[in-house]
Parts: structure tokens; sequence; C-alpha cells
């Protein structure tokens, strides 16, 4: 098939020629069927000439001579036949065919003048019409007050642009055209500039797009751009219109303020606390977290406010705002209900209500301190106060109004129980908060009252004692003996881990310290458990260093225990620590093997003297093959690194027996001992060095 711009060429010149050829057919079978059933004889060529005139005014000068010549030639055949034998002309008709080919001829000359004239006419009304829209629009261009730009779509060089884009963006014309709005820097956020060539690619148009730009000398405003895709000289190009909407947006976000915010502190208003609210119940119960609403009201406002004045309290009342906000995340909402009460919903805390009571407390507590602080209104020192009540939701079964409701009772519960109070609304959390507020205020008298001791554990190899592990063990005057998992995970959350492990690093090395004077006992290692808390302090290194000279122990004989956790926050710094203390003596263990980070890439770089294999993998050795294939692992590497292996928790002759077959001869457990006192240890010691195994005590 041909294409459409071909048959187009093809189709005009049939029809200049056809056409014409129909019109004379036409006249003349007009002319026979008028004769032959009418009896009407009516001159021929006053048939032939409209098909001249017509081919001539619709197709042009050769058309209109095709179609005379043709008539002409029909005539003299059919309407005038030569008479007498020798088919002579006669004159009359000769004259007659003659004068009708003239004036055939002289009609088409005519008509095509007439036709061109009036062609010259359209043209010139066209081009007139068409210079008169150029200057419309060049006018329109110039004069707008937005900012137009007509760029290239291929690359987006700038290749016009009119006045307003000067006052609009602070560039002449000069120096953007050529240039790029990336060249210029036009945009605050690039990622814009992605989103709207993305509209533009799917739909060829944009209409209002808004976003923030950039003027000449780094002024951010508001703007929204109108795009669309055009064809100039044949080129694809982008036509956008620019307007500034810096007023509008300014004034659109006063009235948001006004209707979601409060006007004295700019926290949230009741209107969008609700709002917020509702959303937050929407999502905890899809992604089944934990929230919590605050209730926060000021102690005895209402007198400071009387002393001082209404200026001094609503200074106040911004300050605290403030110190609310600090106490939060970004994701959480602060707001004010008016007069001197407070309200804030803390999202995304622990699915587990428990632990989830337990973080808001923590934040509770951040709050009730940083009120507490001192406060200068006017050059005035004050202090002030408050109480909150909190309620835990997102249960998916709880509605605004009981939310809001049981955030209040728990409030004035906290207001009842006396200043700078906390209370929860759930009777359950409410008691599981108290006992950890308790045990952690227990920790820190136990800490000042020395209430904590350490236990000793030997470690084994080949039937000598080669060192002890020193366990913490806390003497709770009401609990009595806690084991280091009631108190430890405590103690870290708090950093109270840095008083107690500062304690039990120094009574490990003055024990190093004590047993090196005995030859029986001078050559044994003791292992101290070092928290991440610790080992991530700064002055880490300086500290063992000061107190393993203070007490005088030989630091070849002390091994830090380091856990797979240390090693996930900053391998590099834990690296240079390890290698700081190892030129100094001191030797490492990695805790816990195979429990945690586990990362043979940086396992291989640190400086450690011993792995030890996790009692979680010795407990099922003798029926679990994939505990005893994980021990074998553990000791096929420690092997490859050439690291001595140790196994903790053995418990049975049977444990112990596959673990020598598999290689690894060094243990800690029950078998030999239970950690025990050092009076007790030290009267075990020798029965331990003549054999391997030990009753536990």
């Amino acid at each position: 098939m041909y294409p459409r711009g071909k048959m187009r060429n093809l189709v005009q010149p049939v029809l200049r020629i056809g056409l014409p050829i129909a019109l004379v057919f036409a006249a003349l079978l007009l002319h026979l069927e008028l004769t032959a059933h009418f009896g009407l004889v009516l001159p021929a060529f006053l048939l032939f000439y409209p098909a001249v005139i017509s081919a001539a005014l619709f197709f042009g000068l050769w058309p209109g001579l095709l179609a005379t010549s043709l008539s002409a030639v029909l005539a003299s055949i059919w309407i005038f036949p030569p008479s007498g034998p020798f088919r002579t002309w006669n004159p009359s008709s000769a004259v007659a065919l003659a004068l009708f080919s003239v004036i055939g001829a002289f009609i088409s000359m005519m008509l095509e003048r007439h036709r061109r004239t009036v062609q010259r006419k359209a043209d010139l009304e066209h081009k007139h019409a068409r210079q008169a829209g150029e200057e419309r629009y060049r006018l329109v261009f110039q004069t707008s007050i937005d900012a137009i730009v007509i760029s290239r779509l291929h690359d987006g060089t700038f290749l016009d642009v009119n006045s307003s884009f000067r006052s609009i963006l602070g560039y002449e014309p000069y120096e953007a055209l050529g240039k790029t709005s990336l060249d210029l820097e036009l945009w605050a956020d690039v990622r814009d500039r992605e989103r709207l060539a993305g509209i533009l690619r799917l739909q060829s148009n944009c209409q209002d797009f808004q976003a923030r730009l950039k003027r000449k000398g780094g002024k951010l405003f508001w703007g929204t751009i109108s795009a669309s895709l055009v064809e100039i000289d044949g080129e694809s190009c982008i036509l956008s219109v620019l307007r500034d909407i810096t007023q509008a947006r300014l004034a659109q976000e006063e009235i948001r303020n006004l209707a979601f915010f409060d006007p004295l502190t700019g926290l949230a208003n009741r209107r969008l606390l609700l709002e917020q609210l509702r959303k937050s119940m929407a999502f905890s119960a899809r992604r089944h977290l934990k929230r919590a609403l605050f209730f926060v009201d000021l102690d005895d406002f209402r007198k400071l406010n009387n002393a001082l004045g209404h200026q001094a309290g609503d200074l106040l009342l911004r300050k605290i705002a403030q110190r609310l906000t600090a106490c939060v995340r970004e994701v959480d909402t602060v707001g004010r209900l008016g007069g001197d009460e407070f309200v804030l919903l803390v999202e995304d805390l622990s699915a587990n209500p428990e632990e989830a009571a337990d973080e808001a407390r923590a934040i509770a507590e951040k709050i009730l301190r940083t009120v507490r602080e001192p406060y200068q209104l006017d050059g005035r020192e004050c202090n002030s106060s408050c109480s909150i009540g909190i309620t835990i939701f997102g249960d998916g079964h709880e509605n605004i109004g009981q939310i809001l409701q049981q955030a209040d009772i728990a409030m004035c519960r906290a207001k009842a129980a006396g200043p700078n109070a906390l209370h929860f609304f759930a009777p359950a959390l409410q008691t599981a908060v108290n006992a950890r507020a308790t045990m952690e205020e227990d920790l820190r008298r136990g800490i000042k009252a020395k209430q904590f001791l350490l236990f000793y554990q030997p470690q084994m190899e080949d039937g000598q004692v080669i060192g002890v592990e020193a366990l913490l063990r806390w003497n709770h005057p009401r609990l009595g003996l806690l084991p280091p998992g009631d108190f430890i995970p405590l103690a870290e959350e708090t950093h109270l881990i840095l008083p107690l492990g500062k304690w039990v690093l120094e009574s490990a090395c003055k024990r190093i310290a004590a047993w090196g004077n005995n030859p029986q006992t001078a050559s044994l290692s003791v292992a101290v458990n070092i928290s991440a808390v610790q080992f991530c302090k700064p002055d880490f290194v300086d500290a063992v260093m000061r107190v393993v000279e203070r007490t005088g122990a030989n630091p070849c004989n002390l091994s830090l225990e380091l856990t797979e956790s240390i090693l996930v926050d900053n391998v590099e710094d834990v690296i240079l620590k390890m290698v700081a203390l190892k030129s100094f003596g001191v030797r490492f263990s990695l805790d816990d093997f195979g429990t945690g980070y586990s990362s043979l890439t940086y396992l291989k770089r640190l400086p450690l003297d011993q792995l030890k294999i996790d009692r979680s993998f010795v407990c099922d050795i003798l029926g679990d093959a994939s505990s005893a294939a994980i021990a074998q692992s553990i000791i096929s590497l420690s092997r490859a690194m050439g690291l001595p292996v140790i196994a903790e928790g053995v418990e049975t002759e049977g444990q112990r027996a596959i673990l020598a077959d598999l290689g690894c001869h060094s243990f800690q457990g029950f078998l030999c001992s239970r950690p025990v006192p050092l009076d007790e240890f030290e009267l075990l010691l020798p029965n331990l060095a003549a054999s391997a195994a030990f009753a536990a005590v």
C-alpha cells in the first residue's frame, strides 16, 4: 500500500485530468439525451461552456484548456459532421468551432487569473493573520506577570525567557539562555524536577505543579509550574509558565496554623491532636505496635501565674512547650489542650505491653526531669513541675473517647499522688512499671552499699585448672542472692553497668594481684565479662590500664570476655582498643561465639586469644546433630585461626567426652564446679588440680 502522502500526490493529477474529461462527456450525454427523448435541439456549445467554466474554475488553466480542446473535438465529430463525400467542413461550422475554442481558452485564462487573485488574497490574509498572531504572542510573552520559559525537550536548555523571568528568578535573559534549570540551580529539591519530568513523559502536560525554587542568590520561594510539550520549528520543546505563590502559601500556612495549632505555644491544638490520635489508632492496628498517650498537667501553675502575671505565665508555657517537644521524636505529637494541660502522643512503642510501658515510663521520667529544671522568666529564676498520666493503647479495640478518658484518669491519680509524679492507667502495667522502678532504685542503692560480690567458676584443661571466670552476684537485702540475668539488662539500660563494671574489673584485678603471690595460683587467668556499654566508652583503654597499674595485677592474667554484639556498631574502634590493650598484655576471649554477629571477615581481624563455645550448643550436643555440627565447625574454625577454644556449660562426662573427641579439651561448667564464692573456690582448688571432674557443690 502507498503511504498517505504518496497517495495524495497521485490522486490530485488524476482529478485534474479525469474530472474535466468527465464534465465534457457529461455535457455530451446530456445533449444527446435531450435530443433523443425530448426532441430538444440546443446549441451544443451551450452545454459545453459550463463544463469548460467548471474545469477552469475548480482546477485551473490547463484543465480548462483540456476541457475546451476535448469539447471542440467532440463537437467537430458528433455535433458538426462534415458534408459531402470528401468530408469537407462547412464554413459556418468551422467559424463556430473556432469561436468556441477561442472563447473557451479566453474563459480558462480569465478564470485562472481570477483564481490566482483569490488565492493571492487568501495567502496575504493568512500571512497577515499569522504576523498579527505572532505579534500578539510576543506581546503576551513579554508582558505576562508569570515567568515563561521555552526549553528543549531532550536536554532542557533554555531557548527563550520573558522579562518576568528576571523579576521572579533574578536572572537576566542572557544569563539563562543556553543554560538549564540545573545549571542555574533553580530547584531547592532536585527530586521535584524529576517528578515534573515524569508527569510530562506520561501525559505531555502538567498543571499547577508546586515546588520550592531558588532565586539568584539562593533565596527560596514557592512556585507553581504549568508545562506542556510543544513543537517549534520542527523541534520538541517544553513551554513552562512559572508563578510565584509564596504569599499564597504563607497565607495558606497561616490559615492552617490557626485551624490546627495553638497560637501561644505553636503546638498542635485539640483538633489536630484528635486527628493524629485517629490516624495513630489505625496505624497501630495494622502494624501491631503499641502507642502511648500522655496527659501532662503543670503543678501549681495558677499560683505562679497569679504571682508573676499572665505575661510570665505565657512565657513559661512557651518554654515548657519547647522542652516537651525536645523530649520526644519528630514522629511523635505534642499538643496543648488549653491552660496548663499538654498532651503527648508517642508512636511506635514495643508490641509487648510491658516493654511498651517501660519505654513510656522512660520518656515520662525524662519529661519530669526536664520540666523540673529552673526557668528564667523576665530576669527571675522560677521552678515548675508536672504530673503525668499515661495510657498504653494499640490492640484495636479502643476508641478515641476511651483513650482520652484513660489518660485523664491516670493524670488525676498522678496529681493525687503528689507533685512531679506519673501514673499508668492499666493496673497490670502500673505494677510492672513500679517493680522496674523499684529494682532500678534498689540497684542504685546496692552499688552504693557494695551489695555485690564475685563468684568464681574454674576453667579446666586436661585435668588442670587453667583459670577462672569471675561472675557477678547481687546479695539483695530483700530478694536474696540474684544471678546476673536478673539485673544486668536493667543495669545496661540505665548505664549503671558503668560503675558496676568498674567495680568488677577492679575486684578481679585485686584477686589477680593477690594470687600472684602464691605459686599455686600465680598462673591462673581471671576472665571478666565486659558490657558493650563499657567497651564503647572513649576512655575504656585508659580506664583498664589504670586499674591494672593501681592494683598491681599481672595484665597477662587478665582476660576480657567480649560478646559478638560489640562488633555491630564500630568494628574499627573495637580493633583499635583491643590492639592497644593487647600491647599492654591483656588477653581477649570472644564469649557466646556462634549466637551473635559471627562475621568471619571481622573475626579474622580481631586480636583474640580464645573462642568460647556457647552453652546452648553444649547443652544439646549429645542429642542434637545440628548442635554437634556447630560445635565441630567452631572447633575447626578456631584450629584454622590458631585460637584456643573453650566450651562453657559442660555438665556431664558425656558432653566433655564428645567435645574432647571433636578437639576441644578446655571447658567450664557444673561437671567440675558451679560458680562459688572466693573462700569456697580456694578450698576447692587443690582437689580440682588432682582431677578433671568434680561433683557439683
